[in-house]
């Protein structure tokens, strides 16, 4: 969860003027500036937003929200882009699958999907009988099933696409690629095959996904081996993060003197100009912004509305439906279940919750006295998620107490003899104290206006302002995290043709 090393990095820019400017926490933006750094661009990244590594409670570092990712070799082209940083051993290594890789939780049934094929139909035909030997042969269809469309990704589409050319070419490498249009193959009506496709909402940023490629493909990648990654989502972005700043890259981080928070973008007539910091009269100019920041964020640096009504109106068109509000509780180990899984499914038989996704992490100290916070051995946090509309955050802090309290009762059912044992419980809505707004919103579910290319697209990278583009987590919400690297792929190419016609700041 939280055991990625500290970050050492310089203590400010090294300069007032750059290339281009990154702004954001979000996985995309990371990606892009280390990527554009090693191509010997001039790259500022601006922090902004981010949600640190877990939030301090009792004494604990605890995470934000469970963090289930796919194995490298499912997402290529991210492969790709992670060999070109001399990353992709330091990844592998960080990734580890669960033990068993997928529990799943039933009224009548509990069974262990192991990676070991015997294993895993000894199990399942134990608990389902003939009902068994069919959802295996739908899983093992449905993990394999992101290959199809591998090639497709790999060829680097503009996707979204912008403007006719692109779109017609986009048209014509779809035509090429009928794999994309696979449709699903985990569709039966029993309760565990509905149980599994409860995982998808965990795994990407769209909400109610429609198109066979946004119900296959993060949902194969995922299945094929999932896996945990050290420190969790923030681990992999400070790993990103040290890679830029280690390709001579400069970081706005929580730890800057100088600050990392923007007060507001400015602009020179239609054109990104540079950002202003919170409490600093410096101006950071560059030729290009990349924004990995969710839209409503980003919209609140925009402080002349009326002169910048397009970009404004780009943002305005994607809506959070959905937020995953969690529950920790550090326990004993050994007041853990006998054979609880490490990542379990849970149904929860309560069609307001839905699917409930519990990860076990390791606990982890808080740092003191200058010393690194570590891992306390024989602890663990079991951490609970589930999915409720966004609109619970306006509805106060009585009403989220009870959405943790209904999450309490389901983890009593599962682990019936640990709630006397429990060392601490805490609800990272009501306990993550002084967290800025997107912090705590780790993993929300969006819809859009915009049109939907093979039904995985939400916000266009370019946007009305042409030096302003976007690579956050909804350009292509419907590929979970996938889409988010992807996007900062594709954010990285985009600057670089920007540059390339007309760059100001060289020479």
């Amino acid at each position: 969860m939280t055991s990625a090393a500290k970050l050492k990095l310089p203590s400010g820019p090294s300069r007032h003027v750059y290339d281009v400017i990154v702004l954001g926490s979000q996985l995309g933006g990371a990606l892009a500036a280390a990527l554009l750094a090693k191509r010997s661009h001039r790259v500022l990244w601006v922090e902004h937003d981010g949600m640190g590594p877990g939030y301090e409670h009792g004494g604990y570092v605890l995470p934000y929200a469970p963090f289930v990712a796919p194995p490298l070799k499912a997402m290529p082209a991210v492969e790709e882009a992670l060999t070109e940083l001399g990353l992709t051993t330091t990844v592998q290594r960080a990734l580890r699958p669960h033990t068993p890789e997928l529990q799943l939780v039933l009224p009548r049934n509990r069974m262990d999907l192991h990676a070991d094929a015997a294993r895993r139909k000894a199990e399942v035909t134990r608990e389902l009988g003939e009902e068994g030997e069919a959802l295996l042969g739908a899983l093992a269809g449905t993990t394999a099933q992101h290959e199809a469309s591998d090639a497709f990704f790999k060829a680097q589409p503009a996707l979204p696409p912008d403007g006719f050319f692109e779109g017609w070419g986009l048209k014509k490498l779809i035509k090429a690629h009928p794999g994309l249009e696979s449709a699903p193959r985990l569709t039966s009506d029993t309760p565990a095959a509905a149980l599994l496709r409860g995982l998808r909402p965990f795994i990407n940023h769209l909400d109610k996904p429609e198109s066979p490629l946004a119900l296959t493909r993060p949902l194969s990648q995922v299945l094929s081996a999932p896996s945990s990654f050290q420190g969790g989502h923030d681990g992999l972005r400070e790993l990103l993060t040290r890679r830029l700043a280690e390709l001579g890259g400069d970081v706005l981080g929580r730890d800057s003197p100088s600050g990392f928070i923007v007060d507001e973008l400015s602009f020179d007539g239609s054109k990104f100009a540079g950002v202003k910091l919170v409490r600093s009269d410096t101006l950071y100019r560059a030729s290009c912004l990349v924004a990995a920041t969710d839209s409503g964020a980003l919209r609140r640096l925009v402080t002349d509305k009326k002169h910048h009504r397009g970009l404004l109106e780009h943002l305005d068109q994607s809506t959070t439906k959905s937020l995953l509000f969690t529950v920790n509780w550090v326990v004993p180990e050994s007041a853990l279940p006998r054979g609880m899984g490490e990542l379990t499914l849970v149904d929860t038989q309560d069609a307001e919750l839905g699917p409930m996704l519990l990860q076990l992490h390791p606990a982890r100290t808080t740092a003191s006295g200058g010393k690194e916070g570590k891992d306390v051995e024989g602890v663990r946090v079991v951490c609970a998620g589930v999915f409720v509309p966004a609109s619970a955050r306006e509805l106060g802090d009585e009403h989220l107490q009870g959405l943790a309290v209904r999450i309490d009762a389901q983890l009593d059912a599962l682990m019936p003899f640990t709630a006397p044992h429990r060392m601490l419980r805490s609800v990272p809505y009501l306990d993550a104290s002084g967290s800025r707004g997107t912090r705590l919103m780790p993993h929300p579910l969006y819809s859009f206006e915009s049109e939907a290319f093979l039904g995985v697209t939400g916000l266009p990278q370019r946007t009305p302002v042409k030096n302003l583009l976007l690579a956050g987590r909804e350009v292509l919400p419907g590929l979970g995290l996938e889409g988010e690297l992807l996007a900062g792929v594709r954010a990285a190419r985009l600057v670089q043709d920007m540059l390339k016609k007309k760059d100001p700041l060289k020479g």
